[in-house]
């Protein structure tokens, strides 16, 4: 593999034929889940596939039974009323979803099993979704009591139309595969040992394509997307701003002990 991927960590890289680039989110003993150092990476990888000659087309997938099952806890614990630490995650956070779509390749996402925070906007920010039937998925953000600021302010209502968009992240609810298929959440919907064969499928297709036109076309449906870059920057600034509301602290425990939250402001 060549320098552009020697520092990555918790990110695996393999070539396939005609320039496809396999990259596997890899903690699956957490289900993927993004610790700081992974949330970083997965901030800045787009860059470095965007620069790589050798890359025609990404498809992205988890290691193990997961996608990607959103940020650790203890790293949610380490951003409660801490300014620095939110600072930087906001930073990394609006990295990972610009660059993407920004990215020269197209990216497609083999979402394998449960897709949750940060790693549902890597999921669905890719310009092509292939889903396992059984996976589940949910933004996530209200059951911690924060808002939805991660990705689905820029994405949501331009899939999936915005009544769907306010019903699944304002109750948080988990949808599968399939429901995420029929709203238009996701591209594909596939058996689970289907998803990876028709991302590759899918990719193959586009790495024999012509590549300008491919690029360029991206770039051009991706301009929907950026006009929505205010309604984003705002949702991910309101986001770490409640991270200095008691709420959290309370939706943390109730995650940790697995119980309904009893968010102090809903409280009489």
């Amino acid at each position: 593999m060549s320098d552009y991927f020697d520092n990555y960590e918790h990110l695996l890289f393999e070539r396939k034929q005609q320039g496809i680039l396999l990259v596997t989110i890899n903690r699956p003993d957490v289900y993927n889940a993004t610790n700081a150092r992974l949330h970083w990476e997965l901030s800045r990888v787009w860059n470095d596939i965007s620069d790589d000659p050798k890359t025609r087309v990404v498809v992205v997938t988890g290691a193990g039974k997961a996608f990607c099952a959103g940020g650790d806890l203890a790293m949610v614990e380490g951003f409660y009323k801490k300014a620095p630490e939110l600072a930087a995650t906001m930073k990394e956070a609006s990295d990972l979803v610009y660059n993407m779509v920004n990215c020269e390749k197209p990216i497609i996402s083999a979402i394998n099993g449960v897709a949750v925070g940060a790693g549902l906007a890597v999921a669905l920010m890719a310009d092509i979704s292939i889903i396992a039937e059984d996976a589940r998925i949910t933004d996530g953000h209200l059951r911690l009591g924060v808002g939805a600021g991660d990705h689905a302010a820029i994405i949501w209502p331009l899939l999936c139309g915005m009544a769907k968009a306010k019903y699944y992240l304002l109750t948080a609810e988990f949808c599968d595969g399939k429901e995420a298929e029929r709203i238009g959440l996701v591209s594909l919907c596939r058996p689970r040992d289907e998803v990876l064969p028709k991302a590759m499928e899918t990719a193959e297709k586009l790495a024999r394509g012509p590549q300008f036109a491919v690029r360029t076309t991206k770039r051009a449906l991706n301009g929907w997307v950026r006009q929505a870059g205010p309604i984003f920057d705002h949702s991910l600034a309101t986001e770490m701003l409640a991270f200095f509301h008691d709420d959290v602290g309370e939706g943390v425990q109730a995650i940790k002990e697995k119980r309904d939250p009893s968010f102090p402001s809903a409280q009489d």
